[in-house]
């Protein structure tokens, strides 16, 4: 336990010193910064704000907690695999916005070559899982199930799916970093319950440096992930589920995420089906609240707002959780 929370608390310094100098760097050398989505109004100030800062606190939090559990014996094959998922995931998403963002290119990598890449990354990932006892069952609401081969199809789904999902949370200032400390928060305690202080080093590490990095992310945000930040987090909740032999709760305890996911699947299958009319003002979801709460016929709802709606669904999907765990 101790171990963990000086993780966190080096990752939180590494990252409270690194956004700043990387938002310098941002602005000596001039970079462009995010592009804003032309329909949502109140957000086109924040054009050109830096962005990519999750290399910060993802750096910071992969050597933080490679050399702690090197250092204290607990680099066990489950740090290894939740770091490599959140090195690589975090490497694709970097290729996407460096594509983006210095080479001019807006779509970045394209669908095909982003999903080749994750899809890559969940093939080893079960390689490695596999060899070093991961098995092959199944948590369903704590019935076990044998699924054989057919895992490393739930493996690619998990990680891909999740990974998306964050990315997609990933729209207004200070929303994907809180609710993934809230998702976090609850798989610490769950790794307490197990005796599981070797993931609890990375869940600590990981929340210290996406609360230093929300300092800088909350409104008016100085700088914003990019998806190297948000891809590594998603593919990261989804490794340390199965890490835990707890995939399910991933579906309450990740619930904004699979909402906001949702979304954007039923506005796009509902707009081709209609031929062009729509379920949600906008997708993904947290852009239906913005443009005018439940109804819609009010005034648009603010980003703090908005906020404090998902990570409270949030925070109370994930004491759901732990009490249907638990209790």
């Amino acid at each position: 336990m101790f171990v963990a929370i000086v993780a966190g608390i080096f990752t939180f310094v590494l990252t409270c010193i690194g956004i700043p100098a990387f938002i310098r760097f941002y602005q000596k050398a001039r970079i462009s910064g995010q592009q804003m989505h032309e329909d949502v109004k109140q957000h086109q100030e924040k054009a050109g704000t830096p962005t990519m800062g999750g290399v910060v606190f993802l750096v910071a939090s992969i050597v933080v907690s490679f050399l702690l559990a090197l250092a204290t014996g607990q680099l066990t094959s489950s740090v290894l695999m939740i770091l490599f998922i959140l090195a690589l995931y975090g490497i694709v998403g970097f290729l996407d916005d460096f594509l983006k963002v210095f080479r001019k290119i807006n779509e970045g990598l394209n669908p095909k070559q982003k999903l080749a890449l994750q899809i890559l990354g969940g093939i080893v990932f079960y390689i490695f899982f596999d060899r070093h006892g991961g098995g092959d069952l199944l948590n369903v609401f704590g019935i076990s199930l044998h699924l054989g081969h057919f895992y490393l199809a739930f493996v690619l789904f998990w990680l891909v799916g999740f990974s998306n999902a964050v990315n997609l949370t990933d729209g207004i200032d200070g929303l994907a970093s809180i609710s993934v400390v809230i998702s976090l928060l609850a798989y610490s305690f769950i790794a307490v319950m197990q005796d599981r202080f070797d993931i609890l080093l990375i869940t600590i590490s990981m929340i210290g440096g996406l609360l230093a990095f929300f300092l800088f992310n909350h409104k008016p945000a100085k700088i914003f992930m990019g998806d190297v930040g948000s891809l590594a987090l998603g593919g990261m909740l989804a490794a340390i589920s199965m890490a835990l032999h707890q995939e399910w709760t991933l579906l309450l305890i990740g619930l904004i995420y699979v909402f906001e996911t949702s979304s954007v699947m039923l506005q796009v299958a509902y707009f081709k089906w209609t031929g062009g009319k729509r379920i949600f003002r906008m997708t993904p979801l947290h852009h239906h609240f913005e443009l005018g709460g439940f109804s819609g016929q009010g005034e648009p709802w603010s980003e703090w707002k908005v906020d404090a709606l998902f990570w409270g669904v949030g925070l109370l999907m994930s004491l759901l959780t732990l009490l249907i765990l638990y209790l």
